[in-house]
């Protein structure tokens, strides 16, 4: 059975460690990981978390309008491309419209472009490349 949940911050450390922090001499902590309106979500194979995402209050100057920034998601290399990060991005942009929220942007892996591309995210500006790698600022409308 699967599912999508608010999960705790601490619930997000084993696939950030896992996933987006092998073996990268970074934090898998966020600064604003605690944030009254930072959330979590995970999707839930059975009782397992198989995948994550932080949404954290953040603006950005390309953008006008109320916006959040999606940190940290990341999937169990088991279940890659069954659809579990769509369910993800599915279930949190319908909870950011519920905020009313404009936008949301992230800061992209290369190699993840084209799943956000596929999930309605557009590039924006110029590629850069920091301590992980290549890496594009990706956004998408929230409201309908």
């Amino acid at each position: 059975m699967v599912s999508v949940k608010k999960i705790t911050t601490q619930d997000t450390y084993f696939l950030r460690l896992e996933v987006l922090r092998k073996n990268i001499d970074l934090p898998h902590k966020f600064d604003g990981d605690f944030d009254n309106d930072t959330f979590h979500f995970g999707v839930f194979l059975n009782d397992n978390i198989v995948c994550i995402g932080t949404f954290m209050k953040s603006n950005i100057k390309e953008l006008s309008g109320i916006q959040y920034q999606l940190r940290g998601m990341a999937s169990s290399p088991e279940v890659r491309g069954k659809g579990y990060g769509k369910l993800l991005l599915t279930f949190a942009t319908n909870e950011l419209l519920k905020l009313n929220i404009d936008f949301l942007w992230c800061n992209a892996r290369e190699v993840a472009v084209k799943f956000y591309e596929k999930n309605q995210f557009k590039i924006l500006g110029d590629r850069f490349v920091n301590k992980i790698g290549p890496h594009y600022k990706m956004y998408k409308s929230i409201k309908k």
